[in-house]
């Protein structure tokens, strides 16, 4: 039966090879001149860097750059990006890059607009004021951050990943410009594209899906199948990449709108207690999740085996579900995804934080809307399985 849903994205959004030369005309809406503009040191080298503040500069823009971005995003770079912005008298935020400088833009906006510490803001609906003016341009085909309500920022002293969710951090603009990733490496280029995948195929079976993600999801999954390894293999092939980048812009916004699921909670205690990025510790447990979840919505699944070339002709719902997590599987494979214990070989050290992991999946609150049920106890069991 229909239901009544909400449907959220970004009021502006630039898609496309070329596109970043357009936020000039955007940000002159705003009516403001001193942006903070938070990157990191690869975005300086690569000189994209140089090339925003061109172009906010021709708007008439005076920036700040805060640069000093090291990793996945945590409270105190947002305490001295907060500084930066106050010190030099921003009115507006630019975030260039992936997942961490968005995400720390965000932060660095609700800090400014509401005051208190980060953590006053972990979980759902605490941001009260909106964000100021906030442009997110990604280089990355992957974490989806420029189209969503959501920052994910490591409380350093505790070694979780705060989730942070209102409509009031929507950025402004988003730009979703492939040829930003081109210089993206392979590993990276893996990582990113397969956090796209994982946003699409979560929002798909969802217990918040709606019709507008889903169609939005089949697209995106449709896409990476089809495009993820060209581009893994060749980063210089802009139709993969600009395949790449509109997939992860339907994914984003789809998990914008229906939500993540168990991955994404399994995955940032794994990224906040062994300094994992969240591309590659969403991947190594997809194929898992697919395996567990896939008796849990059989259609769902079967739709997703035939979006990505399987073919299901003859076959039951069941079999055709066992078809979608054998594609997953060989996705992952293609482009050298490892398994945990590659990425964390010291077997006692991962069991000994076990128990802290699945507690912190399951008060992110991302796992309760998995379609197949899940307890501390059999996350635990999940994370060994996948190790």
């Amino acid at each position: 039966m229909m239901k009544a849903v909400e449907f959220r994205m970004p009021q502006v959004l630039l898609q496309g090879p070329g596109c970043m030369a357009r936020i000039g005309e955007e940000v002159k809406s705003f009516g403001k001149t001193r942006p903070l503009l938070v990157t990191d040191k690869v975005m300086e080298r690569a000189g994209y860097v140089g090339s925003v503040v061109k172009i906010l500069e021709g708007a008439g823009c005076e920036v700040s750059v805060f640069s000093e971005l090291k990793g996945e995003p945590c409270d105190k770079d947002v305490e001295t990006g907060l500084k930066a912005y106050e010190k030099n008298r921003c009115d507006f935020l630019v975030a260039l890059g992936g997942g961490s400088p968005i995400d720390t833009a965000k932060a660095i906006g609700i800090m400014e607009a509401n005051g208190g510490k980060i953590s006053d803001y972990m979980g759902s609906g605490k941001v009260q004021n909106p964000i100021p003016p906030l442009v997110a341009i990604a280089t990355t085909a992957g974490t989806g951050s420029e189209m969503t309500k959501v920052a994910i920022i490591n409380d350093t002293a505790n070694d979780v990943k705060m989730l942070i969710s209102s409509p009031r951090v929507l950025p402004s603009v988003a730009v979703a410009d492939p040829e930003l990733t081109v210089s993206l490496p392979p590993a990276i280029t893996a990582a990113t594209g397969l956090d796209a995948f994982c946003h699409a195929v979560e929002a798909y079976v969802s217990k918040k899906e709606q019709p507008i993600t889903d169609a939005l999801a089949l697209k995106a999954i449709q896409l990476i199948s089809e495009n993820l390894r060209k581009a893994w293999c060749d980063g210089g092939n802009m139709e993969a990449r600009a395949n790449m980048m509109l997939a992860s812009t339907l994914g984003g916004i789809a998990f914008n709108n229906s939500s993540v699921t168990l991955i994404h909670g399994m995955s940032r205690p794994i990224g906040a207690i062994f300094h994992i990025a969240h591309g590659i510790s969403n991947a190594v447990l997809l194929p898992m999740w697919a395996e567990f979840t896939r008796i849990s919505k059989p259609e769902k699944f079967a739709e997703i085996a035939r979006i990505m070339g399987e073919d299901v002709r003859g076959l039951s719902v069941q079999q055709s579900a066992k078809k979608a997590v054998d594609a997953i599987t060989s996705l992952c494979h293609d482009v050298e995804i490892p398994p945990i214990r590659e990425l964390i070989p010291d077997k006692a050290e991962f069991e000994k934080h076990l128990a802290k992991m699945a507690s912190d999946a399951v008060i992110s609150g991302s796992p309760g809307n998995n379609p197949r049920f899940v307890t501390e106890d059999r996350i635990v069991e999940l994370y060994k399985k996948a190790y």
